[in-house]
């Protein structure tokens, strides 16, 4: 079975697209390890937890209750209690890769950390399982292979497309402000910037309702290679059990 690294962020990270595959990954015996940048317990950004801030909009954008039971059991484990510091982190160790998003502040450390960038080239290179789901993807489209270019550079991704970011923003802005737009720059505009060519990056279709066990088709992923890529929160169970058809048995 596979050895799964999943890099967070001190603080801030999605909770749903971590906990929903650790939890999908686990029971079908694969392992995980856990790094952050000081090598403490990461924090869940609060607000997709308790839906504290969102207002009306909270029963649509804060972690659904399969997240939410997920995201308890996985704080408790040994590993998520016990992570590597980023700059511990050995490559050979580890058969897979799994990137999450989040969009509050506490992300940057995470989506512009050097370290990172280079394990994931150093991945791409060995030609192991990659997944990648919401600002994940913009954390993959900034590592750079020897050559300088990303290593999405000739492949096919999603990620939180701008109709997505823009729409969360305008049905928050007026009390959260820039709390959606972790950037000036939309997530895909970015992205696009960085492969072989824009239309590289499939929007997919309208994500109007989160996928569960018992609606995996309401969900949308995307397959080049070794690499796998979503959207938000709502593709992250057919995310997950996607990437497990990926993995060593």
């Amino acid at each position: 079975m596979a050895r799964i690294l999943i890099p967070l962020p001190a603080q801030d990270y999605d909770p749903s697209e971590a906990a929903i595959p650790w939890k999908l990954l686990t029971a079908r015996g694969h392992s995980f390890c856990f790094a952050t940048p000081d090598g403490r317990p990461a924090q869940a950004d609060p607000r997709m937890l308790d839906g504290n801030g969102l207002g009306v909009w909270k029963g649509v954008l804060r972690a659904d209750a399969n997240a939410r039971e997920a995201h308890a059991a996985m704080v408790q484990s040994e590993a998520f209690r016990q992570p590597l510091r980023y700059d511990a982190i050995d490559a050979s160790t580890v058969d897979a890769l799994l990137l999450p998003g989040g969009h509050a502040p506490g992300m940057k450390a995470y989506l512009e950390s050097a370290r990172l960038q280079a394990l994931i080239a150093a991945h791409f290179a060995a030609d192991k399982p990659v997944a990648a789901i919401c600002h994940g993807v913009l954390l993959a489209a900034r590592s750079k292979r020897a050559d300088g270019k990303s290593v999405l550079h000739g492949r096919r991704t999603t990620g939180l497309t701008k109709q997505q970011e823009m729409t969360a923003w305008l049905m928050t802005a007026a009390w959260l402000g820039s709390y959606y737009r972790t950037y000036p720059t939309p997530l895909q505009t970015e992205v696009e910037s960085l492969l072989a060519r824009p239309q590289d990056f499939d929007v997919g279709p309208p994500a109007l309702l989160r996928d569960d066990p018992d609606h995996l088709g309401r969900g949308f992923s995307l397959r080049d290679g070794n690499y796998l890529s979503a959207r938000w929160p709502g593709d992250a169970h057919g995310w997950a059990l996607k990437f497990a058809e990926m993995l060593p048995a």
